[in-house]
């Protein structure tokens, strides 16, 4: 299974920034060999050439427009329709990894001009195309590439693509089996995000009698987007942990019991990320054999090798 991402071509793909350079981008390398890329340049999608006069977003009368100052071209019209050709072609996709303060594709912190020969901005939103994006698919995994350099915005952006990415490939299956086994795995996850959607979507599930699978999954869908759209918060990460803990109270060691609760603590206090504590709950689960824990994806929401720690990170950058 992988995840479906639009991407900005000119990351990692092609020189077609405006200037006529591109991006390297250390995320997009490592997670290529784990996703299905859909690079896309929406400004050379309209006829624009590389390298390009700069466009800029102008915000008048209340109408948002994009336009190229040194050509006076006005081409909102033109992007709009690609927006719409291009969204509307894409049967399958989990996210969208956007260039960050681009006019067509920032997904909100780009320049808004109050004139096109402006000097200085009146504000910030998202980009043209990305405004689309944004209007259409507002629960999938959705950022830009500066974004993804925070670890906590990387680690929620790769959880959600990846656990919307598994729940569309249940939705294939068209079986109601298939829908109560994705929400077995992912329930300590959804309780790490959100407890209240997680007994909601339980409820789904649950009720099933007299219904289709695919009147269930329709239902389940924008409930676990809504699940995910914010990152969990660290106290529910260590309930949830403390909650896996419960499973082995009887097999461990006072030691080693003392040995994750301070480690909990350090998380708790913002001293060691979340995996510290992970990795030590992830060796009891293989030691003891918990089958239960062993399907959690709460342990595993993508795969290993995307985890960037800070060393790692240190030994990229030399």
């Amino acid at each position: 299974m992988k995840p479906v991402v639009v991407l900005s071509k000119c990351l990692e793909f092609a020189p077609c920034r405006y200037n006529g350079a591109m991006i390297a981008d250390r995320f997009v390398k490592r997670l290529e060999p784990h996703v299905t890329f859909l690079p896309i340049c929406p400004e050379v999608e309209i006829g624009l050439g590389v390298p390009r006069d700069p466009i800029r977003l102008v915000s008048e009368d209340g109408e948002l427009h994009l336009l190229q100052p040194a050509t006076g071209k006005a081409l909102s019209e033109k992007m709009r329709r690609f927006s719409n050709s291009f969204l509307t072609s894409l049967n399958e996709v989990d996210g969208f990894i956007l260039k960050n303060r681009s006019p067509s594709c920032g997904i909100k912190d780009v320049k808004r001009f109050p004139k096109m020969e402006a000097e200085a901005p009146a504000g910030k939103g998202a980009g043209f195309f990305a405004g689309e994006v944004l209007e259409r698919f507002p629960g999938l995994a959705i950022e830009d590439e500066g974004r993804l350099n925070h670890p906590k915005i990387r680690d929620h952006f790769l959880t959600k693509l990846f656990t919307l990415a598994r729940f569309r490939e249940a939705k294939k299956t068209n079986r109601l089996d298939t829908l109560v086994h994705f929400h077995a795995t992912h329930k300590l996850l959804l309780m790490a995000y959100n407890q209240k959607l997680m007994r909601l979507l339980g409820r789904i599930v649950g009720n099933a009698e007299r219904r289709t699978a695919a009147d269930l999954f329709n239902e389940y869908a924008p409930h676990l987007q809504q699940a995910l759209s914010r990152p969990p918060r660290s106290a529910s990460n260590i309930n949830v942990l403390m909650h896996a803990l419960g499973y082995f109270s009887d097999d461990l060691s006072k030691k080693e019991k003392a040995l994750f609760l301070r480690t909990l603590e350090s998380y708790r206090k913002g001293y060691l990320p979340r995996s510290a504590a992970l990795s030590i709950l992830k060796a009891w689960v293989v030691r003891f054999r918990n089958g239960y824990l062993e399907d959690q994806t709460f342990f595993e929401p993508y795969p290993e090798s995307l985890i960037e720690t800070e060393e790692r990170d240190r030994t990229e950058r030399k």
